[in-house]
């Protein structure tokens, strides 16, 4: 799991939240799988919607352009942006994504929150890994990246409202741990002056690259 502040600025948060004031939203059971349909309750923007479109694009360009983002998924495909709207008791029970969904592979999924964690109770993402369930409430405008095929839920909202955007990638390195070599490698590459030593780190990068990359 790897946490991101400030992938979108406060002005930027502040576009969305505004944009999906206005924005026609619609029960979330419509984009769920058979067995998540059982408990899933929120609500999510229309995405025929060609206001919520347009803000479906302006986050993912914001995801592209953040350094670390791209570093750690390094995408390949994207599926499109979804904006969720949760209060009242909404909540989305224990679940896993599908591994496909329109030719996608997925391989990471992300939330990217949009309301202030104390604007609202309840409504933590909570991923259950081998190490035990780890709760997830960022500030707005950060973004959080988890395996897909991790159990997940999004805890009931108890008071205020809830928005987020959630999303999947398909990996241009389809496995978890050679992603997390590269993330390092890149990483350290970051730290280091012009040099030969970097000359040769971007070497390795690249053959790496070449040898785990799945177009």
């Amino acid at each position: 799991m790897l946490t991101i502040a400030d992938v979108l600025s406060a002005e930027d948060v502040a576009r969305v939240r505004d944009g999906l004031a206005a924005a026609p939203f619609v029960s979330g059971k419509k984009t769920a799988g058979s067995a998540a349909k059982k408990v899933k309750q929120n609500e999510q923007a229309d995405g025929s919607n060609a206001k919520v479109a347009a803000l479906s694009k302006f986050v993912r360009q914001a995801l592209e352009r953040d350094p670390v983002f791209s570093l750690y998924a390094r995408p390949s495909r994207w599926s499109g942006v979804m904006f969720s709207r949760y209060h009242g008791g909404d909540e989305y029970g224990f679940h896993v994504d599908d591994p496909m969904m329109a030719g996608l592979r997925t391989d990471l999924s992300f939330t990217v929150f949009l309301s202030d964690p104390e604007t609202y109770e309840g409504g933590a993402l909570l991923v259950d890994g081998l190490d035990g369930e780890r709760e997830v409430k960022l500030a707005a405008g950060s973004v959080v990246l988890y395996p897909t095929g991790a159990l997940h839920r999004v805890t009931p909202v108890t008071s205020g409202e809830r928005l987020a955007a959630v999303g999947w990638v398909q990996s241009l390195i389809r496995r978890a741990d050679e992603r997390e070599i590269l993330f390092d490698l890149g990483r350290t590459r970051a730290a280091l002056p012009d040099s030969d030593a970097r000359l040769l780190l971007d070497k390795s990068i690249g053959n790496l690259v070449r040898l785990w990359g799945e177009p």
